[in-house]
């Protein structure tokens, strides 16, 4: 049996759909990696997957040369002849079931979050809507990481008979995400974790640090990700240069230790004003360290407000100031016992395995 992953990015599928693709070599499937080719793109094969490049701008609605998108996927799958799909991110899910459905094979997608699609109400988003009324008719399946996006996609686009089910992402591999160290408060270190755009709540932030740094001029500020001028709401880099030169934030662009810059932190910060299932919030909990969020879809899922972390206003740097002042006023003993709680909480909800285990029985019960 035949089983196509395909993904806006070759990163994508190695990072987050990693222990899936083990799950299901070791049952006995071929895995069929699908996604533009870059650097992750060998340890695909080498994991034992074979793979497919395909050309994906991963921005923009450029009506001919997402039609090549189309034509690119039913050529792939038209050769590769996968028993079933699975599909993630915005253009897969959409023109990748179109193209398996002009095929008659099988097709599950994942909607890993909303996004700005359907944030706005511009003529864009309608035509993004239009397409994915038209892709999703005929899914065999299709899941959702949280049930305020299930419900907010249904009410925008009305598909009475779509089969659906929720999975919170790609969950945690509770193994590879342990602390090698106590909470330290000395000194007291926030990190965000996040692509730079408006979105993710950077600028609440930045403005937050800034407040917090004349009170508190010993507590470190970092924020982590990648700088995305080019996106509409991405972040400039004039603007977040004015933080750094007041040393307001240490900015550490981009990093393959993620987990050793969580370790060291004291606390994870993450505005966001929505999400699906935001991993690094996973990593920060397995890893036994306090949360600052957003009461939004998403983030409110891997935060107990008060017991791993606190909740605070979309879109309200003071609130975001408050919250994390009342963090770093707690003692040592308090945020290691927030640590504890969302390390015990993300593993009875979030640990991957049992996301694992819902696509094998997914994908035996589609191929039965």
């Amino acid at each position: 049996m035949r089983v196509v992953i395909c993904i806006n990015t070759s990163w994508n599928i190695f990072n987050f759909r990693s222990g899936l693709i083990k799950g299901l070599l070791a049952k006995g499937y071929q895995v069929i990696a699908v996604a533009p080719q870059d650097e992750y793109s060998d340890s695909l094969v080498q994991m034992g997957c074979e793979f497919r490049p395909v050309q994906m701008h991963q921005t923009g609605s450029n009506p001919f040369r997402d039609f090549h998108l189309f034509l690119d996927l039913r050529r792939i799958y038209a050769d590769v002849k996968p028993d079933i799909i699975y599909q993630y991110t915005v253009k897969p899910n959409i023109y990748g079931s179109l193209a398996a459905r002009s095929l008659g094979i099988p097709v599950v997608n994942n909607v890993s979050g909303l996004g700005t699609v359907f944030l706005n109400r511009g003529l864009t988003s309608r035509i993004a809507k239009l397409l994915y009324k038209l892709a999703f008719q005929k899914a065999d399946l299709v899941f959702f990481q949280n049930k305020d996006d299930k419900a907010d996609f249904l009410t925008q686009i009305k598909l009475p008979h779509l089969r659906t089910d929720l999975l919170p992402g790609s969950g945690i591999d509770l193994q590879s995400f342990q602390s090698k160290s106590e909470i330290s408060n000395k000194p007291f270190r926030f990190l965000m974790i996040a692509r730079l755009i408006l979105d993710k709540g950077v600028e609440e932030y930045l403005l937050a640090a800034r407040n917090l740094k004349r009170e508190y001029p010993e507590v470190v500020f970092q924020l982590l990700g990648q700088l995305d001028e080019k996106h509409a709401r991405g972040v400039a880099k004039k603007y977040l240069q004015e933080f750094i030169d007041d040393d307001t934030i240490e900015y550490l662009g981009t990093s393959d230790s993620v987990k050793q810059l969580i370790d060291e932190s004291t606390c994870v910060v993450l505005p966001s004003y929505r999400e699906g299932t935001p991993k690094t919030l996973l990593e920060a909990a397995a890893m036994s360290r306090p949360i600052v969020t957003t009461d939004v879809p998403g983030c409110r899922e891997v935060v107990e407000d008060g017991r791993n972390g606190y909740l605070c206003r979309v879109m309200d740097w003071r609130d975001l100031a408050r919250k994390m002042q009342k963090m770093i006023e707690l003692p040592p003993e308090e945020l290691m016992k927030l640590g504890k709680n969302g390390r015990q909480y993300v593993a009875s909800k979030f640990d991957e395995q049992l996301i694992i285990n819902k696509y094998l029985e997914v994908t035996a019960n589609i191929l039965e």
